[in-house]
């Protein structure tokens, strides 16, 4: 019995003991971790990047005129050609003989305006004397007034049968890079056989991009051309092998109808094309930049976080609680973004660890140098 009372004695001890222990409060967890960068001013050079579609400034697509064999094609296809340049010969016997025929009508009707002037005029001295009737000489008259009119037919026919004549030679009315021709020497061809070949000019050449509005308000504004006047700026381009391309183009035409589906207007530059490495059609990447440094507050893009109501980053404040700040966004460049508003020099805006966090709750930040030599 006595070690029974022992036991529970001990056990009862044991449960003051344990109840103790529970009522002791857990220690509360450490604050969470986030890295941090300072909002701060610094000078860039502002740009803008489009996706631009190289065109050239002229397109022609050679088509025959009148109907025949080709002769001759006398180019290589995808040369380089130049005005003036003999490109495809039609076989021009018919065309001769058109021409032959219509210079010797021509003949017949001089000669038979030749006999209409004489018998007039011998009816005009005739008439006179009352030898002849005056119907004839109005006869006379009448037969003299047609055959001039003869005459400026059969020249009217001569013209368009030289005309035709030359139609068999086909030049090129361009500088350009010729194409695949569609038909070969001996083959039929006339006006309803399509495109011969195409050329397309090559220096210079255009490459058209759509801006939004506000874009070209900004552009304008930084480049001091707010009188509406066009707007003259240089543009820069990347290959698609990311490649700069050595020769910068000039801005110089703004369409005058926006494009109700996107808000954008369509902008084209002038590009020297010495090289040809510019080939209409291709996509490019077009970049407009500001002529100076310009001092932007800045913030890595890394930091942006979207909802429904807008742009907003999270920051540390003084107490070292985490705040949400909406945001107006600017200019991008390379890893960092323009505040326009909404942020002051020197905020702790989290860039590490901002999904474990929400506002008003304390936070151990550690600011986060940014990498050395980074792009600007």
């Amino acid at each position: 019995m006595k070690r029974v009372r022992l036991l529970a004695l001990a056990m009862f001890v044991a449960s003051l003991a344990g109840c103790g222990q529970s009522q002791q409060p857990a220690p509360p967890p450490p604050p969470p971790a986030v890295g941090v960068q300072l909002a701060e001013t610094k000078g860039v050079t502002p740009s803008y990047a489009f996706v631009g579609r190289i065109k050239a400034v002229n397109t022609v697509q050679l088509r025959a005129r009148v109907e025949g064999f080709l002769e001759k094609v006398l180019f290589t296809e995808g040369q380089h050609v130049r005005t003036g340049d003999l490109l495809y010969q039609i076989e021009k016997t018919q065309y001769r003989a058109a021409v032959d025929q219509a210079n010797a009508n021509l003949a017949a009707a001089e000669a038979v305006e030749l006999n209409a002037q004489l018998q007039f005029n011998r009816s005009v001295d005739l008439v006179k004397t009352q030898a002849v009737a005056q119907t004839t000489l109005d006869q006379n008259r009448a037969n003299l007034e047609s055959a001039k009119a003869s005459i400026l037919q059969n020249k009217a026919a001569i013209a368009i049968a030289q005309e035709n004549l030359s139609y068999t030679d086909i030049f090129s009315p361009i500088d350009g890079r010729i194409g695949l021709t569609t038909y070969t020497q001996g083959n039929l061809v006339n006006a309803a056989s399509g495109v011969l070949a195409t050329i397309v000019s090559d220096d210079p050449i255009y490459v058209e991009f759509p801006v939004s509005n506000r874009q070209i308000a900004d552009i304008r504004s930084a480049h001091n051309q707010d009188n509406g006047e066009p707007i003259n700026i240089k543009v820069l381009i990347k290959l698609a092998n990311r490649k700069e391309y050595a020769h910068p183009g000039m801005w110089n035409y703004i369409g005058n109808q926006v494009d109700q589906q996107t808000d954008t207007l369509l902008v084209r530059a002038t590009l020297p094309n010495p090289e040809r490495q510019l080939v209409d059609g291709a996509f490019v990447t077009v970049e407009v930049k500001e002529s100076e440094e310009q001092p932007r507050l800045v913030i890595p893009r890394s930091a942006l976080l979207l909802d429904q109501a807008g742009t907003y980053v999270l920051v540390v404040d003084k107490d070292h609680k985490v705040a949400l700040k909406r945001v107006t966004t600017g200019q991008a460049v390379n890893t960092e973004i323009a505040i326009a508003s909404g942020l002051e020099a020197g905020d702790a805006v989290i860039v590490d660890g901002v999904q474990k966090v929400r506002p008003g709750q304390v936070v151990a930040a550690t600011v986060i140098q940014p990498a050395a030599g980074a792009e600007r």
